[in-house]
Formats: structure tokens, sequence, C-alpha cells
């Protein structure tokens, strides 16, 4: 059974191998999600223009085009959760694939289960967002230092009015920060899990390419500083609109 989510998440599922693209709706199916199959790259950034999903499973070896340059796309273009499926297990690829702004990245072979694990995992992080501080309710727009950040379109705006393309992953960090800044937050928390892999250093690589776009110095960070030991805090006034 899915989580009760209202309406439910429209399901992507980017695979030129036809047996393999089975696989995985079915496994989806069988949990309670839909599913819709797409071969190829072009195919699938086409329907994402359409409706944007909620969650996209990329293979990355596709006929028409590298499955890197389709996150790409789609991260520029319509935004969205994105699970990286493949059978690339270089640890450049899985760097590559996180930095484009992925969320998750399984090598085949797989255990179906694990992949609705994984997917469940990911939903939940962006369709059930961080409970507001009580002094920020139902306010769509933070601003800090020189900053605005419009929660509801995940659109973050600079002092001179410009915009900074987030990805939805890291629009889903900002987020969470700006609801509570001044704390230290773990890495569990960021991720929306009980239990992180020690060795999952995803949430690292969402933390230095966020701060790269708020012009957050990496090597002497002012706005998202690194709690050695504990995870990360947000060092800023924020106010909400």
């Amino acid at each position: 059974m899915t989580d009760t989510l209202l309406p439910p998440p429209q399901i992507l599922v980017l695979e030129d191998e036809p047996d393999i693209a089975k696989l995985i709706c079915s496994a989806l199916a069988g949990y309670g999600f839909r599913a819709d199959h797409v071969a190829t790259g072009r195919e699938l950034l086409a329907r994402a223009r359409q409706s944007p999903p909620d969650l996209v499973i990329v293979d990355l070896g596709l006929p028409d085009m590298d499955g890197m340059q389709v996150v790409r796309e789609l991260q520029d273009g319509s935004p969205c959760a994105v699970l990286i499926l493949t059978g690339r297990n270089d640890v450049t690829d899985r760097v590559l694939g996180l930095e484009l702004g992925a969320d998750d990245y399984i090598v085949k072979p797989f255990e179906p289960r694990e992949l609705v694990a994984r997917v469940r995992s990911i939903l939940r992080r962006y369709l059930r967002a961080p409970a507001p501080e009580a002094d920020a309710p139902e306010r769509n727009v933070a601003v800090f230092g020189n900053w605005r950040f419009d929660s509801a379109r995940h659109a973050l705006i600079g002092a001179d009015g410009g915009e900074v393309g987030l990805s939805a992953a890291e629009a889903v960090l900002l987020l969470a920060l700006l609801r509570r800044p001044n704390k230290i937050l773990s890495r569990e928390q960021l991720l929306g899990e009980r239990d992180v892999d020690p060795f999952d250093r995803s949430i690292d690589v969402r933390i230095s390419r966020l701060r790269r776009k708020l012009d957050d110095d990496p090597y002497n960070p002012k706005l998202i500083k690194t709690v050695y030991g504990a995870g990360y805090l947000f060092s800023a006034q924020v106010s909400w609109e």
C-alpha cells in the first residue's frame, strides 16, 4: 500500500528494455503505485513538459540520448524527483547523477522490493514537506540575506530579481533548512528518513550544490554551516511573507 496521497503520485519509468520495464511497473503496481513506461529520453521529456511527474525512474543507457542528459534537461525544465536505475556501477556516474539532481541511484540487477522502498522514501520527502515552525505558518515566501525563496514555485530569487535555477531535490532541501533556521539538522532529518547509510553521501553532495547556488563559499560557508558529527545548520535570520 502507498501512503494516502491525493492525487496519487505520477511515476514515469524510462527504460528501453521491455522486460525490465515490465518488471519495474509490475513491482510498483503490486504496492499500489501507478507507473507509465516510456522507452526514449525524448518521449519522457515531452511527457514531462505536458504533465510534470512526481517521480521518474531513469535508465542511463538509452537508444536516443544519454540518461544523464535526460536528468539535466528534466531538472532544468520540469523539476521532479529522480531515481537512476542503471547497470553503470562507476562512482563517477553516481556522483554526476546526484550533482545533476537525482535523489537516489540503484545499480542493476536490483531487488524489486528495494526499488519500491526507495521510491516510497523519495516520495515521502517530496509529498510530505517538513512542518513549518510556529512563527512561519502558511507563508510561502522566505526572506533571508539578499535572497527570497518562493516555496510554492521552488523559485530562488536574488537581490537583482533574477531567478537561480533549483532542482526539485535542492528546493526541498532548502525548504527544510529555511523552516528550521539556526538549528542543527541531522542528515536523517534533511533526508526525511530514520536510518541513513553512513556511506550515503547524497545529502552532502546536495548541500555542496546548494551552497554554490547561494554564493556560499564552500571553504568558509556563512549560510549553511557543517557541524561535524551532527549535521548542518542554516545560519541566517529567516522571515516569512
